[in-house]
């Protein structure tokens, strides 16, 4: 049975894999979570329920809105092809707004997209109203359900929205002040070797084509995984072991790389 990631190599020959629960992506973070819950409070002073929630994602209490539970589900099983007729769908249906993307400007696809619903709701609202008349029935609109749909976003929802944004942007602000000061010089190694990494990946696709492939894996990764679970538990685990082992030995190379003792 293989050693699990960092078990041979101490806290400083650590990589994505246990650091990462204890500090974060890139490592020790000053300020927190918990810390920027406290700073964080919304104007009656007390922290929110919904803000609460963010930091223990895994309690489960029974109070979460249903509404996002439902939204999860749906995409859980969007994903996992649970309603393959609803997943084939929507996945041809981004991937053809993608690759229209690539063909023309967003501009023009928005506008041939609008003109294409609207053909298609102009064109039944006609096809009704002269059923209507041909029969002498009096059924209404055709979308008179939909139009009585209440669509607008409360103050309350417009606010737990602003709260959630105001957070993540602060929290994204601390951290890459860390990295590009160098708080910590490993930390900041490893996001540089990650901006590497990208130059080369920006040479070889635009934008466009890693969001292309990001849909597409989205829509097969989790299936193949489902599958062949344990082969892949595995084979990471076996290359996890290696880069932490390397990592540990150019750490030990590097003066001052190694972490302070916590």
């Amino acid at each position: 049975m293989s050693a699990q990631p960092g078990e041979e190599l101490g806290s400083e020959g650590r990589w994505f894999g246990d650091d990462y629960e204890r500090n974060g992506l890139f490592g020790n973070t000053p300020t927190r979570f918990g810390e920027l819950r406290d700073e964080f409070k919304p104007r009656g002073g007390e922290v929110s329920g919904d803000l609460d929630q963010q930091f223990h994602p895994f309690q489960d209490d029974g109070k979460r809105p249903p509404v996002a539970m439902e939204t999860a589900s749906t995409a859980i099983d969007l994903l996992y092809w649970r309603n393959v007729k609803q997943s084939g769908a929507v996945f041809s249906s981004v991937l053809l707004l993608l690759f229209s993307l690539t063909q023309f400007s967003v501009v023009s696809v928005g506008a041939y997209l609008a003109l294409a619903a609207l053909s298609a709701t102009i064109s039944f609202r006609i096809y009704k109203s002269v059923l209507q008349a041909v029969q002498k029935t009096d059924e209404g609109h055709p979308f008179k359900s939909y139009l009585e749909i209440e669509i607008a976003l409360s103050q309350d929802q417009i606010s737990k929205y602003a709260d959630k944004i105001l957070l993540y942007t602060n929290t994204c602000m601390k951290e890459l002040r860390r990295l590009f000061l160098v708080q910590d010089l490993v930390d900041s190694l490893k996001f540089a070797v990650l901006m590497w990494l990208l130059t080369y990946v920006g040479a070889l696709f635009n934008g466009l084509t890693l969001l292309i492939l990001a849909v597409v894996s989205m829509f097969t990764m989790p299936v193949v995984y489902e599958k062949h679970q344990a082969q892949i538990d595995q084979y990471v685990g076996l290359i996890r072991t290696q880069v932490n082992s390397v990592v540990g030995k150019i750490q030990a190379k590097i003066p001052g790389a190694k972490r302070k003792e916590e």
